[in-house]
């Protein structure tokens, strides 16, 4: 009997512990047990080569389903959820244009709150663009002038504005297609060479490879031997197309702007390598440097990378006269490309002063439109709208500077655009109008004048408006007769 009832206690006491264990101190029931979220993916850190390809992910949990996204668009995923256990996904990645590396981020979430990273990173080409060059002996035939004595060839120059240059193509600004009864037409009226702003960031078939449409190369050869047949000089240059290279003028853009610069110069130089020295090739147009010395470094990269471009091109290109540009600062004669080539870079600038007068169609924040140039063309009847800065004096403060850092020195200067328009069509018509038509004429042949008797070789800027292309008629007489005046 006794040991029956220490086993009863026994039993008793146990239940009652037992109950006990089943209760917090305030008496009540626990929580059942969390079970820990578990997550994962392996590798976190997935590196591809320029070229791009294919990586497997691994990933695991606990949970009921993960979901993935990536925040790039080159970067893609093969699945982007699951409910498995354990899955794989294979990371894609497209080929790199760039020559820089680029990252992505892969952001993988469970049951909508447990969120894990993998990072992606894929390097740059080793070069942006194929080599386009295609290189043959070189060939002095038809080479023989240096810079200085070919600029001294030159007499008038003329831009045919608006045309090859334009957005639209070749008609794209409402200008009709070059032909060459244009061209003798331009060189009847007094002018013995050509400018041909151009662009070929435009017309790109394959911007991957920034090779230029090879139908447009040979458009533009066809214009170039237009005005060859008729002995003109022709100076074909990278106008502004799109700013791609006169708005990077900066350390970020650097490499990216100086691989595109080899590449279309390689393919340009090659195309025209056939012309003799009647051809000039111009590296820019108005690059911008925003007046900062670390920029005008960078241009002058982009300038060393176009003269190395065309040289190595061989035949006639190793002689070939080759123009640079600067912006507000003019270059230093000192900083001028290393050219295997002696004495066959000239410079190039241009006159708009003051922009008042020339071009500006408005008035704007910073100032009104001029109607009124020069001494002796001042109005009584408008007189805010005379000149109040940039006449004769500032002109010929600028030519005797440009003449005595270039071209007393040996390098030649073309004025590769200049001009002042008449507002005599337009909804801001001058109220002394006479005044304002002598103006425009006594501005053409003053620094046209200045422009030549101090050594520059000046290229009057047109778009249609003084020599009609569609009929070769002249619609700006005066113009034209003041651009003769200042030649003679």
């Amino acid at each position: 009997m006794r040991m029956l009832r220490v086993l009863f206690l026994f039993m008793a006491a146990s239940i009652t512990f037992s109950t006990a264990c089943k209760k917090n101190e305030s008496g009540n029931t626990p929580p059942p047990l969390v079970t820990k979220p578990m997550f994962s993916v392996t590798p976190d850190s997935l590196k591809f080569t320029a070229e791009g390809g294919n990586i497997i992910l691994t990933d695991s949990m606990n949970g009921s389903r993960w979901d993935a996204t990536s925040d790039q668009s080159w970067c893609t995923l093969s699945t982007h959820s699951s409910t498995s256990a354990i899955s794989q996904l294979t990371i894609t990645a497209t080929a790199n244009p760039t020559i820089n590396t680029r990252t992505a981020t892969l952001t993988f979430v469970m049951d909508s709150k447990t969120v894990l990273y993998a990072y992606v990173s894929q390097i740059g080409r080793a070069t942006l663009y194929p080599s386009y060059k295609d290189s043959i002996a070189p060939d002095p035939t038809g080479m023989s002038s240096t810079a200085v004595q070919l600029a001294a060839k030159i007499n008038l120059g003329w831009n045919i504005g608006n045309t090859m240059e334009a957005p639209g193509g070749e008609t794209g600004w409402g200008n009709p297609p070059i032909t060459e009864n244009y061209i003798k037409f331009v060189k009847q009226s007094g002018f013995n060479a050509i400018r041909i702003p151009c662009a070929w960031y435009l017309h790109m078939d394959n911007s991957i490879d920034a090779h230029i449409d090879t139908n447009w190369l040979k458009r533009v050869k066809q214009v170039v031997q237009y005005c060859v047949n008729n002995d003109m000089y022709v100076l074909l240059n990278i106008h502004w197309d799109g700013g791609w290279l006169e708005q990077n003028c900066t350390i970020a853009k650097k490499d990216s702007v100086n691989a595109m610069q080899k590449a279309f110069w390689e393919q340009i130089a090659t195309t025209m390598r056939d012309f003799d020295e009647h051809l000039m090739f111009a590296s820019a147009n108005e690059p911008n440097t925003n007046n900062s010395p670390a920029q005008m470094d960078v241009l002058m990269s982009y300038h060393q990378t176009f003269v190395n471009a065309v040289r190595s091109t061989g035949g006639r290109n190793a002689y070939r006269s080759l123009v640079i540009q600067g912006d507000n600062q003019l270059i230093n004669i000192n900083a001028f490309p290393t050219d295997p080539a002696p004495n066959r870079i000239m410079y190039e600038d241009h006159n708009y002063t003051p922009f008042q007068f020339c071009s500006l169609n408005g008035d704007a924040s910073w100032g009104k439109m001029f109607y009124y140039w020069g001494a002796g063309h001042h109005s009584t009847i408008e007189p805010d709208r005379n000149a109040t800065w940039g006449e004769e004096d500032v002109q010929l403060q600028y030519f005797d500077y440009i003449k005595s850092k270039f071209i007393d020195k040996g390098i030649p200067v073309l004025m590769g655009e200049y001009g002042a328009y008449r507002r005599d069509g337009t909804a801001n018509i001058p109220k002394d109008l006479p005044t304002h038509e002598a103006s425009v004429d006594y501005w053409i042949t003053y620094v046209t004048k200045q422009a030549i008797s101090h050594g520059l070789k000046p290229f009057f800027w047109d778009t249609g408006g003084i020599l009609d292309r569609s009929n070769n008629t002249v619609k700006d007489q005066r113009s034209l007769d003041a651009i003769i005046a200042g030649s003679k």
